[in-house]
Formats: C-alpha cells, sequence, structure tokens
C-alpha cells in the first residue's frame, strides 16, 4: 500500500474521530456556531460571519463530484440568480481537501463557496454526523445569527426549490 494511501486512511479516521463526539445536529432557534475553516481555494474565511446579512445557507454533502452531490450543488448553481435575489448566500461543506472542492466547483461551474473540512471542525460545529470520513447530507438556513430552518436529509435535486419556499416564508412573501 503506498503512503499516500494509508495517510489517506489516516486522516480520513482521525476526521471521524474528531466528529463522532456530536449526538445531534443543532435545533431551530440555536445560534449559528462561528468556525474559522478554508475555502476551495485554501483561504481562511468565517462561515457563519456573525455580521452577515440576509439569509446564510449551509450545506452538507458527502463527496465532491458524486452524483447526489452533484445534483445537489446543480440544484443550487442553477437557482443562483433566484437565491441571490432572495438575499441568500451558499456555502458548501464537504470533508473533502481544497483541490477537490476546486475541481468539484471548476467542473460544474459552481457560483458559491465550498468549504474543504478535512478537519472536520464545520461538521462538528453544526452536529453533522458522520458516515465514516463523509458528512451526512443536511442544510441549515441561519438568519440574524440562529438556525430557522434544518433540513436533516437534504434533497439532493430539489434542494434550492425547498431553500427558496422557506425563505419565500420566512421573509413573509
Amino acid at each position: 500500500m503506498e503512503i499516500k494511501t494509508v495517510l489517506s486512511i489516516v486522516a480520513g479516521l482521525g476526521s471521524a474521530l474528531i466528529c463522532s463526539a456530536n449526538t445531534s445536529p443543532l435545533e431551530v432557534g440555536a445560534p449559528a456556531p462561528v468556525v474559522k475553516t478554508v475555502d476551495e481555494e485554501g483561504k481562511e474565511i468565517t462561515i457563519v460571519d456573525p455580521s452577515a446579512k440576509g439569509f446564510v445557507l449551509v450545506y452538507f454533502y458527502p463527496k465532491a463530484d458524486t452524483p447526489g452531490c452533484t445534483a445537489q450543488a446543480c440544484s443550487l448553481r442553477d437557482a443562483y440568480t433566484n437565491i441571490t435575489d432572495e438575499g441568500i448566500t451558499v456555502y458548501g461543506v464537504s470533508t473533502d481537501t481544497p483541490d477537490d472542492q476546486k475541481a468539484f466547483k471548476e467542473k460544474y461551474d459552481l457560483p458559491f463557496t465550498l468549504i474543504a473540512d478535512s478537519d472536520g471542525k464545520v461538521v462538528e460545529a453544526f452536529g453533522v454526523p458522520l458516515r465514516g470520513s463523509f458528512a451526512k447530507r443536511q442544510a441549515f438556513l441561519i438568519k440574524d445569527g440562529k438556525i430557522v430552518w434544518r433540513d436533516l436529509s437534504a434533497s439532493t435535486a430539489k434542494q434550492a426549490d425547498d431553500v427558496l419556499t422557506i425563505v419565500k416564508e420566512k421573509s413573509g412573501a
């Protein structure tokens, strides 16, 4: 077995162990966690910035460039104009590396930020369960620093429709 393969397995196990302590996802009404992490470029960012205006969608998916994860990301990409018109900022999160996230973003022309949560800090902060080293598909909508909606078995092809429906309800439209 190549050393790269062994290191990859060990890193995945470490991430799983770090995140296995969480027992449940954040509840509606809970404060949104503020976590420093890295995006697909490897640049440090803060998710969720407490000064953020409007809605913030943080959606978790198991693995970049797999069929369900691609359908979910493309749902949000295809509705991105409507999403931004509603004032929603989107973050896609998986335990992939920055390089994997960047390749996924470029391949499918995704217009939103992808989080490379290979150390599991974001997964842990939101209480998202892991299956092995992969995050369970879930979504959280945040407004004014609080969780206002969560989807614990997030849709793939209809993720954008689900989010837009909830935002319109929360906005009184």
